[in-house]
């Protein structure tokens, strides 16, 4: 059974840190927004995540999943800066996902919440 869980652990790690976003028969989609920024790294009270653009973020979703997949927050992008607070998170690893209005991931990566 831990063979397995660490198998799953170690799967996910390496397709969450190496995923592409799609390919896209529309020029420059996945180009609008970008994730420039996402510090401190490792973070103890909260992360901040800032937004390369001047495009429209409406339409656009950050989410953030603890390293076995539960959805911790979604964030609506509005602003070029989000800073979420870590009072609820334990120790550990996070990946987050910038998603468009199609559900679409644009772009993902991960950080880490040492206590």
């Amino acid at each position: 059974m831990i063979k397995l869980y660490l198998t799953f652990l170690f799967a996910f790690s390496f397709f969450a840190g190496n995923a592409n976003p799609e390919k896209s028969p529309f020029p420059d989609v996945f180009d609008q927004v970008k994730v420039v920024t996402v510090y401190p790294n490792p973070a103890t009270s909260f992360v901040n995540f800032e937004f390369e653009s001047n495009q429209n973020y409406k339409n656009y979703t950050l989410y953030i999943f603890s390293f076995i997949g539960k959805k911790m927050n979604e964030y609506a992008v509005d602003g070029n800066k989000i800073t979420v607070p870590l009072d609820e998170y334990y120790r550990g690893m996070y990946v987050y996902q910038l998603r468009n209005q199609n559900g679409m991931i644009v772009q993902s990566g991960r950080f880490q919440v040492v206590k």
